[in-house]
Formats: C-alpha cells, structure tokens, sequence
C-alpha cells in the first residue's frame, strides 16, 4: 500500500514551478517581454523595426542610462544608496561645457576636470557614510541638492550649446562603422560613444563577477557583519563604491556632452528613476541578485517598451512613459523581496523597510 499522501493541490504548485524553472521565467523575465514588444509593436507599428525608426535611438540613446544605472548599482553591491548619481552627472555637464565656452582648455582637459569634480563629490560621500554613519539614503539625497546648487552657481539657468570644438564632439559621436542594409536601404551604424559603454560593461561585469574585489563587496552587501569579522575591509568598499558611482555618473555627463553639445539645468536628476528602477529590475534577471547583463538587460526592455508604446499613442506618452516606469519599479521590488533578491525587513515597533542586496556568504581570505 502506498504511503504516498501527497494531494493534487500540492502537485499543481510543483508541477508549475517545474514549468517556469524549465522555461527560465524566474531569470529571464525581461528577455520574454522584450521579445513580446518585438512580436507586438514590430506588428502593429512599421518603424518599430526600422533600424533609422527605433532601434538606432534606443541603442544610442539608452548609453546614458546604462551608465547611471551602473552608477547606483555599483554601491547597491555594498548595501549602499547613491541618490546623487543624477546631480553628479550634471555636474560633470555644467562643468566641461563652461569650461568649453569660458577658457581656451582643451575639451578633454575639461571633460578630466569635470569627472574629477564627481569624484570629489564621491569621496565627500563616502565621508559623510562612513565616517560620520549617515544613512547612504539620506547623505546622498542631501548631497544631491548641494551638487544641485553649485551646479546652478557655476551657471546660472539657461542653456549652453555649441561650446565644445568639433574635434571633441566626434571623439564619442562619430560612427564607428557605417554600412547599408541590403534591400532596405537603411544606413546601419553606432557612434563611438557606444563601444565606450559596452567597454564600460565589460569591465565592470568581469570586476564584480570575476575578481575577489567583487566578491568582497558583494560579501559586504549581503551580510555586513560577518564579512568585517572575515577581515574584508567593509569601509573601504563602501567609500570606495560611492566615489566609483560618482566616476560613472560623471561620465554618463561626458556621453552627454559628446551626443548633444549642450547643457541645461534640467539634464540629469530626470534620469535618477529610470536607471534605479532599471537595476532592481535587472536584479531579478540572470543571477538572482544585481548584476551587470540583467541591468543592461532592464534598460533596454524598458526603453523598447516606451518606444513601442510612443509609437502606438503618441498624444498620452507624456503621461504612459513615468506610469509604465513607476508599475515597472514597483513590480520589479515586489518580485525581488519575494525571491530575497533584496531583503525588506520590519523592525519591531515601526515598520522599517530595508531595500539591500542578497545575502551571501563572507570570503574566507582577509583583506588588509
């Protein structure tokens, strides 16, 4: 007689499960929907698969982004916020198109001297964090509006076009390659600006997934405590982590810089929520914690789906685009809690939500 109690309610969840982890859709969520813009918007919409009516834009445009969003991903890997990455890449902006149009400095001298500026900014972070215990979420935010004012001191309101020479320009938007596509007489190509990116990508992909410094800082995110008894050097990472942050903002103001040849007051901070919303989203991708190719992944299935749904109702985008990032935050936190890809715990008394990495488990080696 078999001893077998199981019920069908309880095969019905496992043979379910069995389906999704079969079919990827707990790690590869993104790739399925961003091949369901493709199906649906390259259906409805001719120029969604025109490479001169989306694709182009999308690719180049999104650089940006990619690199705010590496910017706050890079401290998340420590249990670290930087909220600050959106004023940090203005600052960098303000800086290298005033230099342009004030002094004789070359270009790339001003774009070094921008970037350095952030980096400042960075360190002045990591001081506030570390060394004074401000919470990143609140030091940064603050820091945000500081960066803000000495942005609007260096140039006060209204634009700046023009100011940076040719030469400096086609350094980053110049194409690389530039070909016909047979039979449909569209001219394929990508500015330099975005083999810089994927430069940038592959970098930091081999960094936090290949080297010990990685799994440091990952060790930290994931359980503070025991990575510092393990002998990794947890304040070193976290400062260390936000003045790189402040490095990429800084550049995503330089990419900036190369594609448009203009400032204005209102670049940057816009650009904070798609790239947080990107890296939780991607948090949830491939890996199961935040990583580089699932927020890479987020940015562009994200951008697609806006194009796809600007293309489709052009008068209402205005108010679809921050409703279809806010749902996507939103749902991309709540999936990520419930694989604790990110811890959400309450505290007793009030109810305290801590957003932070996965845990994982500190490396044996010590750090000096």
């Amino acid at each position: 007689m078999s001893n077998d109690t199981t019920t069908p309610d309880q095969v019905a969840p496992a043979a379910s499960r069995g389906i999704v982890n079969r079919l990827g859709f707990d790690r590869f969520s993104a790739l399925y929907v961003l091949a369901l813009f493709f199906v649906f918007f390259g259906i409805t919409e001719d120029n969604f698969l025109r490479w001169n009516g989306s694709i182009e834009f999308v690719l180049t445009e999104k650089v940006i982004v990619t690199m705010l969003a590496f910017a706050f991903l890079v401290p998340l890997t420590t249990q670290t916020f930087d909220l600050s990455i959106g004023a940090n890449m203005a600052l960098s902006l303000v800086i290298v198109t005033k230099l342009g149009l004030e002094t004789d400095l070359p270009n790339g001298v001003g774009a070094l001297i921008g970037m350095a500026a952030c980096m400042v900014i960075g360190l002045l972070n990591g001081l506030v964090v570390v060394k004074f215990g401000v919470n990143s979420f609140i030091a940064t935010l603050g820091m945000s509006q500081v960066i803000a004012a000495l942005s609007r001191l260096i140039h006060d309101g209204g634009q700046i076009a023009g100011a940076l020479s040719d030469t400096y320009v086609n350094f980053g938007k110049k194409d690389v390659f530039s070909f016909s596509w047979p039979g449909t007489g569209s001219e394929i190509s990508l500015p330099y600006y975005f083999f810089y990116g994927l430069i940038v990508v592959v970098i930091l992909w081999y960094v936090l997934e290949h080297t010990p410094l990685g799994r440091r800082m990952f060790a930290t995110g994931g359980n503070r405590e025991a990575a510092r008894l393990s002998g990794v050097a947890v304040d070193r990472l976290t400062w260390g982590s936000l003045v790189a942050s402040s490095a990429l903002a800084g550049f995503a103001g330089i990419i900036y810089s190369w594609k448009f040849n203009a400032y204005t007051s209102s670049v940057g901070p816009p650009l904070l929520f798609p790239a947080v919303a990107a890296v939780f989203f991607g948090a949830s991708q491939l890996r199961g914690r935040p990583n580089v190719w699932g927020t890479v992944i987020a940015v562009y299935t994200l951008a697609f789906g806006i194009k796809g749904i600007g293309l489709r109702y052009p008068r209402e985008i205005d108010w679809m685009q921050p409703l279809f990032e806010g749902l996507t935050l939103i749902i991309a936190v709540g999936i990520a809690s419930r694989q604790a890809i990110i811890k959400v715990r309450k505290r007793k008394g009030n109810t305290v939500t801590d957003v932070s990495p996965p845990e994982v488990n500190a490396p044996a080696a010590t750090e000096t």
